[in-house]
This record gives C-alpha cells, sequence and structure tokens, in this order.
C-alpha cells in the first residue's frame, strides 16, 4: 500500500536500467537491472518483432518527500522500443524533494518513444523531474508528459508546493531542445494568462532528432481542432522536431490528441502505425 501523504518512513530509491538491442528484425530487451520499487513487466510485441514495448511499474502507487527514481534506457543502433507505466503517477505531499531522473541514450538510427501515464501533484508535494536524452546521428526520440496540479476530483488546487522539471535533448553536445519549467503553489503562474490560466492540467509532447515540415505542423494543429475538446493547444516546429502543449481540465483530451500526433509522427518517419497501449483504456 503507497504510503498517505505527510507519513514519515525511509525514503526509497528504485532503479531501472534497460537496453535495447536490434537482433536482425527484432528489437529485444538485452539488460535489465531493477531495484525496487521499481519493477518491470515482461516486454510484449503488439506492433511486430521490430517494436520492443515495455511496461514500467511502480507499486507503492506513490511518491513521497526523499523518494528517488533513476530510470536510464539504452537503445542500441536500429533499436525501437515505446516504454510507458499502467497507472497515473502520484507526487505525494512532503517537507523534502521527491526526485525522479530519466536518462536515454540513443545510438545512431534507434527509436525511443517515452510515454508515462498521466501524473497528479497533490497540494504540498516539493517535486524534481529530470530528464536527458542524448541522440546519436539518425535518432530520434518521441515523448510527452500529462500532469494534473491537485486531485480536483476533490476539490483540492495546488495551493503550495514547488514542482519543477527539466528536460534536455542533445546530440554531440549540442543542444537540440532544452525546456524547464518551474510552478508554485499558490503562485500567479497558475491562474496567469501566460501560466496555466486557472487550469488543472498541463500537457507536453515533443518529438525531437529530425526536422518537420509545415505540413506536418498543421495537420497537427488540425487532430487538435478534430479532438473537438475544451482547452487550449499550441504546435511549434523545432530546429529539428515537433513541441505541442495542452492546458485545460480533461489529462483524457491531452493524451487523445498527442495519441493523434504521434500517429502523424510516425506516419511522417516512415515507421509502421502507432499502437496504443491497452492499458490505457482500462
Amino acid at each position: 500500500m503507497a504510503a498517505a501523504a505527510g507519513v514519515a518512513r525511509g525514503a526509497w530509491h528504485g532503479r531501472l536500467d534497460l537496453a535495447f538491442v536490434r537482433r536482425g528484425h527484432r528489437t529485444v530487451l538485452e539488460r535489465r537491472t531493477v531495484r525496487m520499487p521499481l519493477a518491470l513487466q515482461r516486454p510484449f510485441y503488439p506492433e511486430g518483432p521490430a517494436v520492443c514495448h515495455v511496461l514500467v511499474l511502480h507499486p507503492p502507487g506513490g511518491m513521497v518527500g526523499g523518494d528517488r527514481l533513476d530510470i536510464a534506457l539504452d537503445a542500441e543502433a536500429g533499436a525501437q522500443a515505446m516504454v510507458t507505466t499502467p497507472s497515473a503517477a502520484k507526487w505525494y505531499r512532503g517537507l523534502a524533494t521527491a526526485r525522479q531522473t530519466v536518462r536515454l541514450r540513443l545510438a545512431s538510427d534507434s527509436r525511443i518513444e517515452w510515454l508515462p501515464q498521466e501524473t497528479i501533484v497533490y497540494a504540498g508535494a516539493e517535486v524534481r523531474q529530470e530528464l536527458r536524452v542524448e541522440l546519436a546521428p539518425g535518432a530520434v526520440w518521441l515523448g510527452w508528459d500529462i500532469t494534473r496540479f491537485g486531485r480536483t476530483a476533490r476539490g483540492e488546487t495546488y495551493a503550495h508546493g514547488t514542482w519543477r522539471t527539466c528536460t534536455e535533448v542533445w546530440r554531440a553536445d549540442e543542444p537540440l531542445w532544452i525546456d524547464r519549467q518551474r510552478l508554485d503553489g499558490g503562485g500567479r503562474a497558475l491562474q496567469g494568462a501566460f501560466g496555466l490560466g486557472g487550469n488543472p492540467v498541463l500537457g507536453t509532447f515533443a518529438w525531437v532528432g529530425k526536422r518537420v515540415s509545415a505540413e506536418l505542423v498543421q495537420a497537427a494543429r488540425d487532430r487538435w481542432a478534430a479532438v473537438g475538446q475544451p482547452g487550449d493547444a499550441g504546435v511549434t516546429r523545432l530546429p529539428e522536431g515537433l513541441l505541442c502543449r495542452y492546458r485545460g481540465a480533461s489529462s483524457a483530451a491531452a493524451r487523445a490528441w498527442f495519441i493523434e500526433v504521434w500517429r502523424l509522427v510516425r506516419a511522417h518517419d516512415g515507421r509502421t502505425p502507432a499502437v496504443p497501449a491497452r492499458i490505457w483504456s482500462t
């Protein structure tokens, strides 16, 4: 059972270290090092042998102050993997900072898609998330993050606490995209027009490592219009990639749009059609 918010206990430090390798037409999980409270489900192949799908488990269900998760994913040349989670992650309130560090290294012509389910940040949570991606020539990374501030179903707002994230994508010691965000509980950014505008959900979708066309950007915007959900959305063409932002009240709306953009990106990259994980709809 997950520790309740504010309950003192020893901090947990979970580790996950995975390596994906291409063997002929198949991507296999060659190396796995796991330390609780992280766990790993057996790899599966809903798209066929080329793309290895992996489900990362966090049995406690939430993070409290002092907890830390370190995740490392390596993709060797030509390997393709999609990594997701079975349920929403929860960050409970606490006096100390809880941290998650994700490091991805992609060799030439490899692909990793980092697609976790929603994160819920409780009032009073002190959160630090860091994600660093290192791309070799020809490698491409895709990731999304959907965060809800406060347990809104219970009327809770993110009245206090601090949420900080840093995402960096590099190639040959050159930055391709760096994104740093900070929200202070009860701060002006939660209500301001240039922040969340009073909305509880923030979503980011990024595809980095390959140039995109103006037509792809417009197609991503058109898919948002087709979703027909409330909220605000924006699409930006990066020097080598695509960036989508969402703010609104619905995690489901953000994910529905991101899945549609994921499908567009797969086609643009000349790959097999995207297959959403079954666990997302349960």
